[in-house]
């Protein structure tokens, strides 16, 4: 073929080329095929998800329906059996058994994807403030000093400025979890997991740490959300994904999930969450 004929296909397989990476730039995660056992319970049957930069995924379900275990699995706090995940076009190394291959990998890895519990998870021995800087001082060797501005600024952010000398054991529950959310943007991740994270809360605590949330949401920031706050998924997220007894169900926008599902599991599920 002369080069003139080859060419154009030169030039075609260059756009197409370009278009991958885009679309590779634009994507902060990707789940494909994650399945995950405990014994002979399969808990996780084959779950996939996509966010690009700046969505909210909400995932609702029933108890027991594998919603916290995929996210435990897509942070690698629970080993996935299979599956493939790509974060910011980074492909995680697995063993055949689904186990990390390159633990340095996933230590890089977890540095982008900052979880939030439904159980804080602060170290009740240390400061708020010990607690926002602990990470980016002795994991990711940023200078103490830069370090704890970084820290106020961000207490101040979620409304905690003034507790930063403060033990979480003096805190609300809806405090800790702010200091919590506090520490998570600490280590300036790509996704940030929320695995329920009002579930603990008493209900007068539950609107301060939602409000946070939904400024994040504003600003733009990728979220992959466990949620049982039906309302709030519906206001926040850009895409809801139902899962039932782990595989998912139904997915979609949220005014066609919450206004117009179509599985009938669904539609009972959110007759009964009200």
């Amino acid at each position: 073929m002369s080069s003139a004929q080859s060419a154009p296909k030169a030039e075609a397989n260059a756009a197409h080329n370009a278009s991958d990476e885009v679309e590779t730039a634009a994507e902060a995660i990707r789940v494909e095929d994650l399945h995950k056992s405990f014994g002979n319970l399969e808990v996780l049957k084959g779950v996939s998800l996509t966010a690009a930069r700046g969505d909210v995924v909400a995932i609702i379900g029933g108890s027991g329906s594998g919603k916290s275990t995929m996210l435990r699995c897509i942070n690698f706090l629970e080993t996935p059996s299979s599956g493939r995940i790509i974060v910011g076009g980074e492909e995680v190394a697995m063993k055949p058994d689904g186990s990390p291959a390159k633990p340095r990998q996933i230590e890089r890895i977890r540095t982008k994807l900052a979880m939030v519990f439904q159980s804080f998870n602060l170290w009740t021995h240390r400061k708020l403030l010990e607690n926002v800087i602990e990470v980016p001082v002795h994991v990711l060797k940023v200078p103490k000093k830069e370090a704890i501005a970084s820290a106020m600024t961000l207490l101040e952010r979620v409304g905690l400025a003034e507790k930063h000398a403060s033990y979480p054991a003096f805190l609300s529950g809806g405090q800790q979890q702010r200091a919590a959310i506090a520490r998570a943007l600490a280590v300036e991740p790509s996704v940030m997991l929320f695995d329920e994270p009002t579930s603990a809360l008493d209900p007068e605590l539950v609107g301060e740490v939602l409000t946070v949330i939904r400024d994040l949401a504003a600003e733009g920031r990728t979220m992959i959300l466990v949620t049982h706050e039906m309302k709030f998924a519906r206001e926040v997220a850009s895409h809801v994904i139902y899962l039932s007894e782990g595989r998912i169900e139904e997915e979609g926008p949220p005014e066609e999930v919450f206004g117009n599902p179509k599985s009938e599991r669904l539609q009972q599920f959110l007759r009964t969450v009200g």
